[in-house]
């Protein structure tokens, strides 16, 4: 399935996406990514999930030092979880995107009040298949859930085209276990299921990569209760 493809097939599943991550859901994911107490045991453990899966990413570049010479890509940047990290760290520049004109009008909202030096941001509405330009590091967390297996391949190898040396990306990695627990609406339990959720098959996004030039440095997978993440490090 090409890019082209997916945008012709898939609108209507975008559009849902789209209108749900600029309404209920971007009240309820703000909510979990903040230190707001009216959150459930569920989404309690979604944030601590996610929290792992953003500390490995910080630790893994902080690793490779010279940060302030690194240009970064947060795709699906969601409220600046990461991209806001990224700036304390001295990053050269960051480019926060979302499909969700909420989360991005959010994840500036708390670069500028958290005092971080804005002018090393920008800011964009956009999905994935839109992203342009060139990056030293493209990351790209718990964004493909959106996105089945052939299109989730598209996507990495569309943001290997975007980026010099590396690409973090990371998803709810199929397994037999997790599949039972999406057959029986039981994966992301909760009273609004607006969106689907995809599993992917691992060997499909490691194969995609590589065809693109790049190869697995690292992996770690994160899991708390309701929260499964395979974290992948690809370098050149």
């Amino acid at each position: 399935m090409q890019i082209k493809d997916f945008q012709q097939s898939d609108q209507s599943e975008k559009a849902e996406v789209t209108s749900y991550f600029n309404g209920i859901g971007f009240e309820r994911w703000n909510r979990i990514y903040s230190n707001s107490d009216e959150v459930n045991k569920v989404q309690r453990n979604i944030r601590i999930g996610h929290q792992k899966t953003v500390d490995d990413v910080l630790s893994w570049i902080k690793e490779t030092g010279d940060i302030d010479e690194m240009s970064f890509c947060d795709a699906g940047c969601g409220v600046g979880s990461l991209s806001l990290p990224l700036v304390s760290l001295g990053a050269r520049s960051v480019a926060a995107s979302d499909i969700s004109g909420a989360m991005v009008a959010e994840t500036e909202r708390r670069a500028k009040t958290s005092g971080l030096d804005i002018q090393k941001m920008t800011f964009k509405i956009s999905d994935l298949e839109s992203l342009e330009g060139s990056f030293h590091t493209v990351i790209c967390l718990d964004v493909f859930i959106h996105y089945p297996q052939k299109a989730a391949e598209e996507m990495v190898r569309h943001l290997c085209s975007l980026t010099q040396n590396r690409l973090i990306v990371s998803f709810a990695p199929y397994t037999p276990f997790l599949a039972v627990l999406k057959a029986i609406g039981q994966f992301f339990p909760g009273p609004s299921k607006t969106t689907r959720a995809y599993i992917l098959k691992e060997v499909g996004i490691v194969n995609a990569a590589m065809k693109s030039g790049f190869k697995v440095k690292r992996r770690k997978l994160n899991k708390a209760p309701f929260y499964f993440s395979q974290l992948i490090e690809f370098e050149k």
